[in-house]
């Protein structure tokens, strides 16, 4: 196994991505009579995903399948055609267990993020800390995800990257 790998058959980034789409979406209702409103959420959703784990097994590396929940604290701000989304998600419950080994681990962190911009174009930056605390003889795994986007007014995306740093320890 080389290197950490999300599945992402859920987790946080695809979580925030389905929000962002709900946030934009309803957008597009606001009146002029709205503008300036900030709206604050709170909401609690069920998680599953899988993480590629290289230092775990004794160093031969393995998958380690994550559920739980993730509280979501969202923050949106509408002035004028100008929107600002803000977001805070962390793990609440959250465990995994190695698909080889059986070795167990708590799940702790979260992510902030942010979709800003106008009717015409946005940006969205999300920054996620995933701490895998090893129970027993499993190791601890910290990995941090930058992810970001830029769509300029045609709807074309401009900037897609994601930086993935995975540290054992």
């Amino acid at each position: 196994m080389r290197g950490f790998k999300m599945t992402q058959q859920g987790g946080v980034r695809r979580a925030f991505a389905v929000l962002l789409v709900c946030v934009v979406g309803g957008l597009a209702s606001v009146t002029a009579a709205q503008a300036g409103n900030t709206t604050i959420t709170s909401v609690s959703v069920p998680i599953s995903d899988t993480i590629g784990v290289p230092c775990a097994n004794g160093g031969a590396g393995e998958l380690v399948d994550v559920s739980g929940r993730l509280q979501y604290v969202v923050r949106v701000t509408l002035n004028g055609d100008r929107f600002s989304f803000s977001g805070q998600t962390s793990y609440q419950d959250v465990k995994g267990i190695g698909e080889t080994t059986g070795d167990t681990y708590v799940v702790t962190g979260g992510a902030r993020g942010t979709f800003n911009g106008s009717f015409t174009n946005a940006e969205s930056t999300v920054t996620e800390h995933i701490n895998l605390i090893g129970q027993g003889a499993a190791p601890n795994v910290i990995v941090t995800i930058v992810s970001h986007f830029t769509v300029n007014e045609n709807g074309d995306v401009t900037v897609l990257f994601d930086k993935f740093n995975g540290d054992c320890g």
